[in-house]
């Protein structure tokens, strides 16, 4: 069908999902065509670094993108989920060769969401079309108070699954017929990695980010005691690449129980697995008591708890949620977390004009506004005010 399209470029691990969508008479997206490109186990062998993928995964994107459009067809933007950039506001992004030379060349962590940004804009440039990311992991709209980490010089910070979390929240506020800025809940991105977060004033006002105080995952250890690991980053035993493995990407439920499929760890606990069965339920307990505590900084005053992401679609761990959470608030489960659809939404917000784009490098917040302290430095950086435990002497 001859009309209007937006492209839409999710890159992972070992895939890169791309979507096309139509742009019908009633600027309303249809889905034309989708393809999940599944990339070899021996990807980052032959690669020595996630950048140095971008010509390979670029050619099957094109490829994909030029024998999907029907002849004539107008691409009016191609999209991407953005990657591990600086702190910066939640919405749309519009893409120039400055954020697509940072996000290949100097991201501020490696991670394979980084090709997005450079794969939009060599798409969009080639066909005439405008360039966008939406959401990154590095939005960052934390309260100050929660900044504060128990280090002055080690503040807590905001890396969080904002694209789906706020997708679902926006799905939420339509069916229960509230705005979108007024809703109270937390949301729980349940996917190979977990963010669970309160959301207020139309914003993610805190989260468990990552490795904080986050439940394991089905590949990441999320919190884990700091001591020990102290001692073993000191031991000799492992390297700094060994450590991070563990607890990031071989921990979690792989660490216990050798695999990262919720749903082979679901089906040897109905078998009679009682190991598997303990180390489900711990997670879930992680869950549970995380969302607890995010409940607790929106004072309990909840519209809903949200579920979303792949390991929503269990039925027993959403089950078990619900039974343990639901004296809170109601809880809601959104299985899967359409990220593809969020960002062609988000690129039809701006292109219908009910958002304005963010401007690139001039959306990267600055160190005053992550400072959770700045209010409380005199122009030399000194506190003005002296603590009161200080004072007191205790």
């Amino acid at each position: 069908m001859i009309g209007k399209y937006l492209l839409v470029i999710n890159t992972g691990s070992t895939t890169t999902k791309c979507s096309i969508y139509l742009v019908n008479d009633n600027t309303q997206l249809e889905l034309c065509s989708s393809e999940t490109i599944e990339h070899p186990d021996n990807l980052f062998s032959r690669f020595p670094t996630i950048s140095d993928q971008i010509d390979y995964r670029e050619k099957l994107v094109k490829s994909f993108f030029t024998n999907s459009l029907p002849s004539g067809a107008v691409v009016l933007a191609a999209g991407a989920l953005g990657g591990m950039l600086p702190p910066v506001p939640s919405g749309v992004i519009e893409l120039n060769q400055e954020l697509s030379d940072f996000s290949l060349n100097t991201p501020v962590y490696e991670h394979a969401s980084n090709l997005g940004a450079p794969l939009a804009f060599r798409i969009a440039s080639s066909m005439k079309a405008l360039p966008f990311i939406a959401d990154p992991v590095g939005v960052d709209e934390i309260t100050s108070v929660s900044r504060i980490s128990g280090v002055p010089e080690l503040p807590r910070f905001s890396y969080v699954h904002a694209l789906n979390i706020r997708s679902t929240v926006r799905q939420f506020s339509e069916e229960i017929s509230i705005d979108f800025n007024e809703i109270r809940c937390v949301a729980c991105h349940l996917g190979g990695g977990y963010s669970i977060a309160p959301f207020a004033g139309g914003k993610i006002i805190d989260s468990d980010n990552r490795m904080e105080s986050a439940p394991f995952t089905p590949e990441r250890a999320g919190g884990v005691p700091p001591i020990p690991l102290f001692e073993a980053c000191f031991s000799g035993k492992y390297t700094k690449e060994d450590l991070y493995k563990k607890l990031y990407g071989a921990g979690g439920l792989y660490a216990y129980l050798g695999t990262k499929d919720v749903r082979e760890v679901a089906l040897r606990a109905e078998k009679g697995d009682t190991f598997a069965a303990f180390i489900f339920d711990a997670m879930i307990y992680q869950i549970c008591k995380e969302i607890g505590s995010m409940a607790s900084v929106l004072e309990f005053n909840l519209d809903g708890i949200l579920l979303t992401g792949g390991v929503a679609n269990s039925k027993y761990l959403t089950d078990e949620i619900t039974r343990k959470c639901s004296n809170l608030a109601e809880v809601f489960v959104y299985p899967g977390g359409n990220e593809n659809e969020a960002i062609a939404s988000a690129m039809l917000r701006v292109l219908k004009n009910k958002e304005m784009p963010l401007k690139w490098p001039g959306c990267i917040l600055s160190k005053r506004d992550v400072d959770p302290l700045h209010d409380f430095r005199d122009e030399n950086g000194v506190f003005k005010a002296v603590p009161f435990a200080i004072r007191s002497g205790l």
